[in-house]
């Protein structure tokens, strides 16, 4: 035991700089198969200029090495510990040790900020940044998911009545509306439905790391209502303005019906990497 917590800072440093690398320059296989389909599906032919530019993008950087925005996102993790490793600080300060070890050798643009003085800290560190959130599992992984402020910043929230459980789509759509082509789509939207004020921000997140390419019948209905905009790729319009939809849900008080959107641009990042100890 005491072996596995000496090294498990520097497991986790070179894990979460893994993750993060992937998941700045490559595109989940499940998107690009979500992608693909929708470029197929395109009839307008200003939509399918932009998707010829984002494809183009989405090779180079692969091919570069690069990242596939200049804006690199704030750092979220997603980790799973399984029985035999010891949950200790040394996950949490490896993770750190990571993100200020990826900014240097992605590079990542540093993103990290004090909210009222606006100060950068350099290095994508800060109170509260990384976001870390933890749970059992049968393996000891971390995923990385690098989100957006151009699309974070489209994200709502509301608490519907418990009666207006018809208009969760109608939210969905509106927020779209309201972003137009400001959270550079096509997007993938993450929907939380249930919980609490503050949980069911975290579920929409967490829909985000759901396959894409596949939906629920529900999911789909949200999908084509936003499609039905025509707000189309970049805000030019076009067929699609959203690729997927994924539901999240949880319990939630019998006088509540939280309602979170957390909207993703079409660079819909994430990546699991095994930590080996």
């Amino acid at each position: 035991m005491v072996v596995v917590i000496a090294m498990l800072r520097e497991k986790m440093a070179e894990a979460a700089e893994e993750a993060i690398r992937e998941a700045e320059i490559t595109l989940p296989a499940d998107f690009m198969r979500a992608f693909e389909k929708t470029i197929a599906r395109e009839t307008r032919e200003i939509a399918k200029s932009e998707y010829a530019n984002i494809m183009e993008n989405i090779r180079q950087a692969e091919t570069l090495g690069l990242p596939l925005c200049q804006d690199t996102g704030l750092h979220i993790f997603y980790v799973t510990i399984p029985p035999e490793v010891p949950f200790t600080d040394e996950i949490f300060l490896g993770i750190r040790d990571g993100v200020e070890r990826a900014t240097k050798s992605v590079p990542l643009r540093p993103n990290a900020v004090e909210p009222l003085t606006r100060h950068n800290t350099g290095n994508n560190l800060g109170d509260e940044t990384p976001a870390i959130h933890i749970r059992p599992g049968d393996k000891f992984t971390i995923t990385a998911m690098p989100k957006g402020g151009g699309s974070e910043n489209m994200s709502r929230m509301a608490m519907l009545l418990p009666s207006e459980t018809s208009k969760v789509k109608e939210f969905v759509a509106e927020t779209m509306l309201i972003a137009g082509g400001r959270p550079c789509p096509p997007v993938v939207l993450g929907v939380g439905i249930g919980g609490t004020f503050d949980s069911v921000t975290a579920l929409a997140k967490e829909a985000l790391l759901q396959p894409v390419d596949e939906m629920t019948n529900f999911e789909q209905e949200i999908c084509d209502a936003v499609n039905a905009l025509g707000i189309g790729p970049m805000g030019l319009g076009g067929d699609t303005t959203c690729i997927a939809v994924k539901v999240k849900k949880g319990h939630c008080h019998t006088a509540s019906l939280p309602v979170a959107v957390n909207v993703q641009c079409w660079a819909c990042r994430r990546a699991t990497v095994e930590v080996k100890l």
